[in-house]
């Protein structure tokens, strides 16, 4: 999980899934007590979420 960039994650819905689902078990996890895998997978979630939303797809023009 170093590098989500990869031609999968292309269409959007793949990302959100992605994210949702870390961001999901991170609360399931904590709901059921074990608060340290909650933070791994907010972590998770988080990384994730910077690597398919904020930091720019290479190849992109726009990207400066």
């Amino acid at each position: 999980m170093s590098d989500l960039q990869i031609p999968f994650f292309r269409p959007v819905w793949r990302r959100v899934v992605l994210v949702g689902f870390c961001l999901a078990w991170a609360l399931f996890e904590v709901s059921r007590g074990a608060v340290f895998w909650g933070a791994v997978f907010v972590g998770m979630g988080a990384y994730a979420a910077y690597q398919l939303f904020v930091r720019p797809w290479p190849g992109d023009d726009d990207a400066v």
